[in-house]
């Protein structure tokens, strides 16, 4: 089913979030507790910026499960960033290999997903169609991921969007591709659910969707926290919490929540997107209903 985590905010090193939280992204690759699917070890993937040496960001993946990756663990205590994007893979589209493992970077971008488009191969030939030279061209795996990404690249260009998106025009690209999408299955009959739990980052600003077209049967969590400050308290084994925090320094959206304490998390309502800009604010939009798109 796969499980990711992404930090924005205050300079952080990776193992306070990555490695040492009791649920910890590394412990949910072999014990995930909010997934019917508990083992997620098909792949790892980690995404981080360092915006002072360029605008692109590092990029880590293996075919090893994340527990018995040495090399992610040796160098996560080493690793300081304002933004990163970790993920473990459970294999669905596409075998296991370093080109399927999320995150996917597009240019600036990095995007993730847990989730899938069930019968994605009966509408795979109908989707590249829609798609532009260049997305097309930067496509290297099988997994349904990197079409996603592909189109909502494609759309992005079509709609004539100029950087920096506003949040409002991001969720109109994600209405949409996931409308491409769903209509591209309805012209085949297919009736099946696709999800979409997304990131999407440019190490500035981040949004993250929860996306089902069948709300009802969702089962893929998705949480967020905002309180945390930048340090993982060796002592509690607890990650620090400012409880009369004035100004936001940081943002935490995660599969499952890291730590027992609710007070920290918020469960991002299904079909919603969270959208984090630049200077912190945070913002919830709603996605649009299969119903109110299919078909048009």
């Amino acid at each position: 089913m796969c499980r990711f985590v992404a930090y924005l905010g205050s300079p952080i090193i990776v193992e306070d979030i990555l490695v040492k939280p009791e649920n910890s992204l590394v412990h949910q690759s072999y014990d995930a507790e909010e997934s019917i699917m508990t083992v997620n070890g098909d792949g790892f993937g980690l995404g981080w910026y360092y915006k002072d040496i360029q605008e692109e960001p590092g990029l880590y993946k293996s075919v090893l499960p994340a527990w018995n990756d040495q090399n992610l663990l040796n160098n996560a205590s080493i690793i300081k960033t304002t933004c990163f994007l970790a993920h473990i893979r459970a294999a669905t589209t596409g075998g296991v290999s370093q080109e399927n493992c999320h995150p996917f970077k597009y240019n600036e971008h990095l995007m993730m997903h847990n989730g899938g488009i069930q019968d994605f191969e009966k509408i795979k030939l109908d989707l590249v169609s829609l798609l532009d030279e260049e997305a097309f061209l930067w496509i290297q795996g099988q997994s349904d991921t990197q079409y996603i990404l592909a189109l909502f690249m494609t759309n992005f260009r079509k709609m004539g969007i100029e950087k920096p998106a506003t949040p409002e025009e991001l969720v109109n690209c994600f209405n949409k591709t996931f409308s491409d999408i769903e209509n591209l299955k309805q012209s085949k009959g297919i009736n099946s659910t696709s999800n979409y739990n997304i990131v999407l980052s440019n190490g500035h600003r981040m949004i993250a969707t929860r996306y089902s077209t069948d709300a009802s049967s969702d089962n893929r969590s998705l949480h967020f926290a905002e309180k945390i400050a930048c340090s993982f308290n060796d002592e509690t084994g607890d990650l620090e919490i400012e409880e009369d925090i004035v100004k936001r320094s940081a943002a935490l959206i995660s599969s499952e929540m890291l730590t027992d304490d609710r007070n920290l998390w918020k469960e991002i309502p299904t079909n919603h997107a969270v959208f984090i800009d630049s200077d912190m604010q945070v913002s919830l939009h709603k996605l649009a209903e299969v119903k109110d798109y299919a078909m048009t």
